[in-house]
């Protein structure tokens, strides 16, 4: 029951969770549900049923009980949305191999870092993607793979590594074609798969992701099938999916928001899962819709801003959509209000989360108002708990701003190999620090203001980005807006907004100054404006407010 005065809140408890591992979940779908849909991969031409999916995914665990994996090996993976990605996941869910999830954008060093720090023993990775070269950079840092045999990687630089299993047809010397794995796998009895699965337990870890930090090394955040599943399996509940609904999925599976909230959210309902390319295309994703008669899609707001803007939206009947998920960033108001009218997603809801809260804490409801799906992030998930504090850990009134904070389930094992940074992130108490500054109303639905690091301070009176963020896509050019601070001598700090505009819009910094006039603080008006085209974001979307402060630092500089 959630508090009156304070800013607590206790989700639903009528929701059990799932108390099994990956592996039960997605064998219990495939028995209810063997020949519908399972996984449609739309630039790899593949379909195939739950009882297809399973078949493949039985005979490729069984092909990593050929390679030696044993139970908390960790197997990482190193490519983008693939059916071989997919299946890598549900393999070595069933063998109790940790999956490690590298982000496809990531260069050598930080590859070498990520396979070091967690310890893996294999590595599946793409040929290439985009301007990465996959092989070219495995080849550079582990020149050993050609001269040794393959499986016996015998290297001082990663001392726990055996050997790289390749996606490409024809992958150069000593990589492990993905095309040998079944072979592999046949030559395993599957008595052997079914007792290994039997042997595990739904608290083990399952899944390393590491954490896009601004500073310092990547962490990783280590999940358990708890975790993971029921986290899945309850934004699932929150939008009603049955095995007659078709999500499209275009986010990253490296992220929770793909391999969590899609797949894992998917296999909990019997929902089929549909990737249209390896990486986000508006385009390929509206045509996904249409063609599939998709009644879900999932997507971070410059996503659905690149959606609602390209010029042959009009070709696609959307009408199918019923629902989905905006997350991964603040949704803005008029997007969200665009995604309903227009994109016939009716029942679209917005999510909150971090990837060490396995991610989603916080979801708006199918029954939730307008107004609240789009001003807020929802209220607490079922089986959570979330609070908001001071800087001294006490719970602040109804209404006031601090930290949320996040208890339950969905909280990771910890940090891996990183104790120092696992007791810095939760406290004895088990509450995940979020870092993220929040309100709570007296009905528990709770409003991001910022992350702590992102508020300004201009001249003593506090400035959150996201408020301005809104005031600015009230304005008919502006089609996404980042607000962010910089150092300045007279007032601590300066507020600069970097603005996109709608195709065919212009805008200029005096209009939008002369914009700000009489409507909000003067001391909230940014000083600079910056006009782009792009901005600087991850692979799953998110804005890097630190780069751009970077880069407004400098070309301030420049131009004094």
């Amino acid at each position: 029951m959630d508090q009156p005065n304070q800013s607590y809140s206790r989700g639903s408890q009528d929701k059990t969770l799932l108390a099994m591992t990956i592996g039960q979940a997605f064998d219990h779908t495939v028995a209810q549900s063997p020949d519908g849909e399972a996984l449609v991969v739309r630039h790899q031409q593949r379909r195939y049923t739950w009882r297809q999916l399973a078949e493949t995914v039985d005979l490729h665990a069984r092909a990593l009980l050929a390679l030696g994996l044993q139970r908390g090996d960790r197997l990482g993976i190193w490519a983008p949305n693939c059916a071989e990605w997919c299946i890598s996941q549900l393999a070595s869910a069933k063998l109790g191999v940790i999956l490690v999830n590298i982000n496809p954008a990531y260069r050598s060093t930080e590859l070498e870092y990520v396979l070091k720090q967690s310890g893996c023993q294999w590595l599946v990775c793409a040929g290439s993607f985009k301007t990465s070269d996959y092989h070219a950079m495995l080849q550079e840092l582990l020149p050993e793979l050609a001269e040794q045999p393959v499986g016996r990687l015998n290297c001082e630089k990663l001392a726990d590594l055996r050997g790289v299993i390749s996606l490409a047809p024809r992958p150069p010397t000593g990589f492990l074609p993905w095309s040998q794995l079944a072979a592999l796998g046949a030559g395993i009895p599957p008595e052997r798969l079914i007792a290994r699965q039997a042997s595990l337990h739904f608290d083990q870890a399952v899944n390393i992701q590491y954490t896009s930090g601004t500073t310092g090394f990547p962490k990783g955040a280590t999940l358990s099938h708890l975790n993971i599943l029921n986290n899945g399996y309850m934004v699932g509940e929150s939008l009603g999916l049955t095995a007659q609904d078709r999500l499209v999925i275009p986010v990253p599976l490296y992220h929770c928001f793909g391999m969590v909230m899609g797949n894992l959210g998917c296999i909990t309902h019997g929902t089929t899962m549909i990737y249209p390319n390896d990486g986000f295309d508006p385009l390929l994703t509206l045509a996904a819709v249409a063609e599939e008669r998709a009644s879900a899609l999932y997507g971070v707001p410059t996503m659905f801003i690149a959606m609602l803007d390209h010029p042959q939206r009009g070709e696609f009947d959307l009408s199918s959509l019923r629902t989905g998920i905006m997350a991964g960033a603040t949704c803005p108001i008029e997007v969200m209000r665009r995604v309903i009218g227009e994109m016939h997603m009716s029942e679209v809801q917005i999510a909150y989360g971090m990837t060490e809260t396995s991610p989603v804490s916080l979801q708006t409801g199918p029954d939730d108002d307008l107004e609240r799906r789009v001003t807020t992030v929802g209220r607490t998930q079922p089986q959570l708990e979330s609070k908001i504090v001071d800087l001294a850990g006490h719970t602040v009134a109804r209404g006031e701003i601090g930290e949320l904070c996040t208890r339950g389930y969905s909280v990771m094992l910890g940090y891996w190999n990183n104790p120092d940074g696992t007791r810095d992130a939760i406290d004895d108490a088990g509450w995940m620090h979020t870092g993220d500054l929040a309100t709570m109303d007296e009905h528990g639905y709770v409003c991001i203001v910022g992350r702590n690091k992102d508020m300004i301070i201009r001249g003593g009176e506090n400035v959150y980005p996201r408020e301005l963020e809104e005031f600015f896509f009230t304005h008919p050019a502006v089609a996404d807006v980042q607000v962010i601070g910089i150092p300045d001598e007279r007032y601590g700090e300066e507020i600069v907004a970097w603005v996109k505009c709608h195709p065919g819009h212009v805008a200029n910094a005096l209009e939008l100054h002369t914009w700000c006039k009489g409507r909000i603080a003067h001391f909230k008006t940014p000083k600079h404006f910056k006009f782009v085209d792009e901005f600087p974001m991850t692979v799953t979307g998110k804005i890097q407010k630190f780069r751009m402060r970077e880069i407004s630092i400098e070309e301030l500089r420049t131009q004094s």
